[in-house]
């Protein structure tokens, strides 16, 4: 069974930093976050294989970093220069041959 635990998250200041983690157990493969806001449909963040390939949405290059510690399967999501557009869902992704999601935790940016 594959389990995707998600921390971090919550509520910060316009240019502020928050960091996300997701450990994964029972999978492994490429892994990353994707977020959702209020009324639109769910995107992409950031994605990172096995091998350390990472692959950034273009609103957040340069400001978020994913990295990924193999030996605990799990990654890390920094996000400094937090913009009030950063504000959704942000889901944990772990993609082999099937697709799975973590249960999500909320990230609010206040202006």
């Amino acid at each position: 069974q594959v389990q995707l635990v998600e921390s971090g998250g919550g509520l910060v200041q316009a240019g502020g930093s928050l960091r996300l983690s997701c450990a994964a157990s029972g999978s492994i493969g490429t892994m990353g976050w994707y977020r959702q806001a209020p009324g639109k449909q769910r995107e992409l963040v950031a994605t990172i294989t096995s091998g350390g390939i990472t692959n950034y949405a273009d609103s957040v290059k340069g400001r978020f970093t994913l990295s990924r510690d193999n030996a605990e399967n799990t990654v890390y999501l920094q996000m400094n220069s937090l913009k009030p557009e950063d504000t959704a869902v942000y889901y944990c992704n772990l993609r082999n041959y099937r697709w799975y999601w973590g249960q999500g935790t909320q990230v609010t940016v206040s202006s």
